[in-house]
C-alpha cells in the first residue's frame, strides 16, 4: 500500500458508539458485518467506557444495545484462531482475551449504577455472557439465547459464570451441554431476561426501564447494587448479617432519611444522591 493510498483509506466505523440521553449512557456495539462479536477492541472500548461512566455524576444508569441482526455472537474467533501460529500456539493471546473479557464483565456488575442490556437478536457464548451480566435485561421477541460452544469443542466456561447465576442450575447445564439456543420467552421464563417487547422496540424498552431506575437515589442505588451481588455469594447467615449492616448504613443516609419523610408526608422526595 503507497502512502497515498493510506491517506486516502475509508476510516473505519468505531466499534462502540456512545449516547447520552438525559442521564441514560446508551453504549452500542457496531461492528454489524462481524455479528458484533466480542473481538479485543471491542472488549478495550466497552471496558473504558464503563471506567469512564463509574465517577461520572449526570450519568444514572446504562443501556447496552447493538446494531445490526445479531446482538453479538461471542468472542471473534477468526481473531483468536489468528493467533494459532504464535510460538506458543495462541495460549498466551487467550488467555489474555479471556481475563480482558472476564474484567470487563466484573466492570459491568461493579459499576454503582444499572446496567440494561436491550437485545434485538441472537446473544450467543460471550454474548450471552454479556447479557447476563447486566442487572436488567429487555429482549426483542425474536432474539434467541444460547452457550453453543460444546458444538466446535469449545465449552462455554467464562459465559457459564455469568449464565449460572443468573437461571437454575438444570437450565443452564442444558444450555451448556447442548448448545441450543432458547427463545426470548424461555430466557425470561428462567430469569435470562426481564422483559420480552415486541421486536424493534427493544432498545426503546430498555432506555424506559434504565429511566425508570434512574428516578431513584443514585446513592441508594449503588449501596443496593453492591449489597445485592455480595450477598448472593455467601451463606444465609453471613448475608442477612451483612444486610442487616447495609441496612443500618443506609438508614443512616440523608436520602433515606429525605424519602422516608416524604413517604409519610406524600410528596416527592428530593434527592441529594448522599
Amino acid at each position: 500500500m503507497t502512502s497515498q493510498t493510506a491517506r486516502t483509506a475509508t476510516p473505519q466505523p468505531p466499534v462502540l458508539l456512545r449516547e447520552t440521553l438525559g442521564s441514560i449512557r446508551v453504549l452500542t456495539l457496531n461492528r454489524p458485518e462481524a455479528r458484533n462479536s466480542l473481538s479485543e477492541a471491542l472488549i478495550a472500548e466497552l471496558h473504558a467506557a464503563l471506567q469512564d461512566i463509574h465517577d461520572e455524576a449526570g450519568i444514572r444508569a446504562v443501556v447496552i444495545a447493538a446494531n445490526g441482526a445479531a446482538f453479538s455472537a461471542g468472542h471473534d474467533m477468526k481473531e483468536l484462531t489468528a493467533h494459532r501460529t504464535d510460538a506458543d500456539r495462541g495460549r498466551g493471546y487467550f488467555a489474555q482475551i479471556m481475563t480482558a473479557c472476564s474484567a470487563m464483565m466484573q466492570a459491568i456488575v461493579h459499576l454503582p449504577k444499572p446496567v440494561v442490556a436491550a437485545v434485538q437478536g441472537v446473544a450467543t457464548a460471550a454474548g450471552c455472557q454479556l447479557v447476563a451480566s447486566c442487572d436488567l435485561a429487555v429482549a426483542s421477541e425474536l432474539a434467541s439465547f444460547a452457550t453453543p460452544g460444546v458444538d466446535i469443542g469449545l465449552f462455554c466456561s467464562t459465559p457459564m459464570v455469568a449464565l449460572s447465576r443468573n437461571v437454575p442450575r438444570k437450565q443452564a447445564m442444558e444450555m451448556l451441554l447442548t448448545g441450543e439456543p432458547v427463545s426470548a420467552t424461555t430466557a425470561r421464563d428462567i430469569g435470562l431476561v426481564n422483559r420480552v417487547v415486541a421486536a424493534g422496540t427493544e432498545r426503546d424498552a430498555a432506555i424506559a426501564l434504565a429511566q425508570k431506575v434512574a428516578l431513584k437515589s443514585a446513592y441508594t442505588v449503588k449501596l443496593g447494587k453492591a449489597a445485592f451481588y455480595r450477598q448472593a455469594e455467601m451463606s444465609l447467615e453471613d448475608a442477612y448479617r451483612y444486610a442487616a449492616e447495609v441496612m443500618t448504613e443506609n438508614m443512616m443516609a440523608g436520602d433515606a432519611e429525605e424519602g422516608i419523610g416524604a413517604f409519610i408526608e406524600k410528596r416527592e422526595p428530593n434527592w441529594q444522591d448522599r
